[in-house]
């Protein structure tokens, strides 16, 4: 059987409905990122997907916390697309580069931020099935049950684009992030 060809595709190569997306996506970004632009091949996963960033908005975590997540359950997935477009994401909102490799690695100065991060990637590493220690750190750290199901939609808004990465292997489109000195196991 042979391999299939992993396209990009353009704009019109996608139904009207994900044209419409681009439309949008290059309007407010400049560009279509490869990731979304493949997504396109389904214009219900590219909706789905849209409206899940959307809704994140409005999420319990900042923008600078949503990166941390994003970037630690990215590493953990060894997903190159989503550790680039996360490190410069993480970089438009305060990070430098250190920090997003020390997001990536869990040891980053700001608690709050290493406990999140430890967690959405233990949530992962686990499927679902964190440590107790590790939840009531989450708790006592003044995070609430809202703030736990946000987290867990947040890692599994990452997993789709992190699988969708690795499987597909399509070129990686942002400024590549750093190889960690020891990659996590």
């Amino acid at each position: 059987m042979a391999t299939p060809n992993f396209n990009v595709p353009t704009r019109n190569e996608v139904d009207t409905t994900a044209q419409q997306i681009f439309d949008g996506v290059k309007k407010s970004l400049g560009t279509v990122p490869n990731l979304y632009a493949y997504m396109g091949h389904s214009s219900n996963a590219l909706s789905a997907a849209m409206a899940l960033g959307q809704a994140q908005a409005k999420s319990t975590f900042s923008n600078k916390e949503k990166e941390a997540v994003f970037l630690a359950v990215s590493q953990l997935n060894g997903c190159n697309y989503c550790l680039a477009a996360h490190t410069a994401l993480g970089k438009m909102n305060g990070f430098t580069e250190e920090e997003t490799i020390q997001l990536r690695q869990g040891t980053h100065s700001d608690k709050k931020l290493t406990l999140i991060s430890t967690l959405a990637a233990e949530i992962q590493r686990t499927h679902g099935r964190p440590s107790q220690e590790l939840l009531n750190q989450f708790f006592e750290a003044g995070y609430d049950q809202k703030a736990l199901v946000d987290l867990v939609l947040l890692v599994s808004d990452k997993v789709f684009s992190n699988y969708l990465h690795n499987i597909t292997q399509i070129p990686v489109d942002f400024p590549a992030a750093k190889p960690l000195e020891t990659e996590l196991a």
